[in-house]
């Protein structure tokens, strides 16, 4: 495990439960900074719940532990625009009123993207505003829950391709949710595979182990590694 000085992340003995539900038992982790972390498991895992216990949304046992000062930036797994008359700019000036140009760049879009409404744009161009939303103010840290929900594949590859680049340029720590064995092999450092406890922790290559695929997909089976 890394050391604490290099830790941007430590959760110990992290538990969720709603009424008579325990939807997370017993979640302990560390995470090193500027590294990529997946968050895989089957329907009902509690993985969008950790999300929500990180950024402090629902009630918890345990200890969160962030790094001192940092600053999280947070992607959700889909969001309606349809109906929402706003541009792109507008959408981003309600966060931030500076670095608006320089967001956009750095998601891989043009300029001339502001003036378009939220509305008419395509699932990855849609994607990349929000991730452009999410580090508009330089977070240390960035959490996506599932991405790319919707998104064709070749957008879905380049979305990812660019987070690599952000997180090596600006040493960002990245925290997400995906079922997509690839983009976990290929884009992420490490693996936390939950099934309401912490079933495996170790380095994203140990995906390709069929007998961990089951236990992550289906089997509700818990272990200390």
């Amino acid at each position: 495990m890394q050391s604490v000085n290099d830790c941007v992340l430590k959760i110990t003995n992290l538990s969720v439960r709603f009424a008579n539900e325990t939807v997370l038992d017993d979640v302990s982790f560390e995470l090193k900074e500027a590294t990529t972390l997946a968050i895989v498991g089957p329907n009902g895992a509690g993985k969008s719940t950790l999300f929500r216990a990180l950024l402090n949304l629902v009630p918890y046992t345990g200890r969160i532990e962030w790094t001192n000062k940092v600053k999280i930036g947070f992607v959700p797994q889909k969001l309606s625009v349809i109906n929402i008359p706003i541009s792109v700019k507008e959408f981003l000036s309600m966060k931030s009123s500076t670095h608006i140009d320089n967001a956009v760049h750095a998601v891989g879009l043009g300029t001339d993207i502001l003036n378009k409404s939220l509305g008419i744009l395509s699932g990855g161009q849609l994607q990349r505003v929000l991730i452009a939303w999410a580090i508009i103010d330089n977070p240390d840290v960035l959490l996506f829950d599932e991405p790319t929900t919707g998104v064709d594949l070749d957008s879905e590859e380049a979305i990812y391709k660019m987070l690599s680049e952000l997180k090596a340029k600006n040493r960002i720590t990245i925290l997400l949710i995906s079922h997509d064995i690839h983009i976990i092999r290929d884009y992420s450092d490490y693996m936390l595979a939950l099934n309401k406890c912490k079933v495996f922790f170790g380095e994203s290559k140990e995906v390709m182990n069929p007998e961990l695929q089951r236990v992550i997909y289906g089997e509700p089976l818990c272990v200390e590694t």
